[in-house]
């Protein structure tokens, strides 16, 4: 997966729009983050928020491709994805997750894209 990949399908998701800070670019539903995208030692990661326990399980059916992200963050579910060896389909439920976190609760009877 890219850095244009993940963009694409977090914009996918209904009322997604790109923002940033810290100089990242972030992806938000109401006003509110569920993903981040960065490059960390010449290679593209994201950051998806999940809760702890849905981290747990995309850290364990793909752990070359998930992790925790570093401190409290982490310990609260913000999970990064490294995208050189995520496949399109897990990066695609694990944004749709995160942005389930996230959305307003009106957004929540979207179909899954």
């Amino acid at each position: 997966m890219t850095a244009t990949g993940f963009r694409r399908l977090a914009l996918a998701l209904p009322e997604a729009i790109e923002s940033a800070h810290m100089d990242h670019p972030d992806f938000r539903v109401g006003k509110k983050i569920f993903a981040t995208l960065f490059t960390r030692d010449d290679q593209d990661w994201g950051m998806v928020k999940l809760t702890p326990a849905q981290q747990g399980e995309y850290i364990k059916s793909s752990p070359r491709a998930f992790q925790p992200a570093a401190g409290a963050w982490g310990r609260r579910g913000a999970t990064l994805v490294r995208l050189a060896v995520v496949d399109r389909e897990t990066l695609r439920s694990a944004l749709f997750t995160a942005w389930s976190n996230t959305a307003p609760k009106r957004l929540l009877d979207h179909p899954r894209p």
